[in-house]
């Protein structure tokens, strides 16, 4: 756990803030070794750790990505364009995003 999350500094100074990073630093470890486990493919650890920490903030699929990564990224793309094309058409300002087939 030390190598894949190094936990160099801590964000809080008080004792409650530090157990709460070290179990958020567990449950990740925990999640993307089930991950790891459910996929066909081999990754590496750190490297599934790596893409993770990249991509934390992108709506995309972590388990169809880590099976088959160019085919999800194209998806992303696709879905990109779609949502650039709709805006184009109708370029009314919106408070919600236009999701598509996230939901």
């Amino acid at each position: 756990m030390k190598q894949n999350f190094p936990l160099k500094y801590f964000l809080g100074d008080n004792e409650n803030a530090i157990i709460i990073q070290i179990w958020a630093a567990m449950i990740a470890n925990l999640l993307l070794t089930i991950l790891r486990s459910k996929i066909k493919k081999q990754w590496a650890f750190s490297n599934m750790m790596s893409i993770v920490k990249h991509q934390l903030m992108s709506y995309i699929n972590v388990y169809a990505f880590f099976e088959d990564p160019e085919k999800t990224w194209r998806k992303v793309i696709a879905d990109e364009k779609e949502r650039e094309r709709i805006r184009k058409v109708n370029p009314q300002k919106t408070l919600f995003p236009i999701w598509g087939a996230y939901f």
